[in-house]
């Protein structure tokens, strides 16, 4: 690292939009001197490339750090606020301390160092397409992973996202721990099964 250097943290977060599951947020610093060709935002990425990306990024950046606010945290707090703690505590546990955390969005984490917010910022700044890659990537990983208890649900393929086959499952089979409640879908179904159940007994 060269001296003078500006310690540029970029941070972005995966899992504002599913029904279950975990929100992932992740930080890198990125090497000037070892580029990472093909950075990206993460959906616009194949699953093949972000998983080799995932390996460069954890390679060559400077620093890195994954972290995540759990389903609990979501229904506590709500999905926003804990998206900006699982970026705070993203950024708080790389080995080294930013100067600058640059967030994807429009609304900031509290953080130590400056931030500057950037809506769009995976699509334009290198670091927050590296950070958006491995939260991404993390968060599909532990859904393939979650899909192994509970294979009726399909969250390997839809990642917890509330698609058509996603809401059958919901319908059919009611809702899991991992389901947040807090979202209108799933507290409606939620009801819904309790009153049946409610109707049997």
């Amino acid at each position: 690292m060269s001296q003078g250097q500006v310690l540029i943290a970029g941070v972005d977060e995966a899992g504002r939009g599913p029904l279950a599951g975990p929100v992932v947020a992740a930080a890198v610093i990125l090497n000037p001197e070892k580029l990472i060709p093909g950075l990206a935002d993460s959906k616009k990425l194949t699953e093949k490339q972000r998983e080799k990306l995932f390996i460069q990024i954890q390679e060559h950046a400077l620093a890195w750090a994954i972290a995540e606010a759990s389903v609990a945290e979501i229904d506590e707090i709500n999905i926003l606020q804990a998206s900006l703690l699982a970026m705070k505590r993203a950024v708080e546990a790389l080995s080294i301390a930013p100067v600058l955390a640059l967030v994807d969005g429009n609304v900031a984490p509290k953080l130590l160092c400056e931030v500057k917010t950037i809506i769009k910022g995976d699509q334009t700044e290198p670091a927050i397409s590296a950070a958006s890659i491995l939260a991404k990537v993390t968060r599909d990983r532990e859904m393939v992973e979650l899909d192994k208890q509970f294979p009726q649900y399909g969250f390997a393929k839809h990642k917890g996202y509330p698609t058509k086959d996603h809401m059958i499952a919901l319908e059919q089979h009611g809702i899991t721990v991992w389901h947040r409640l807090s979202y209108a879908p799933v507290a409606k179904i939620k009801a819904a099964h309790h009153s049946r159940c409610a109707e049997i007994s």
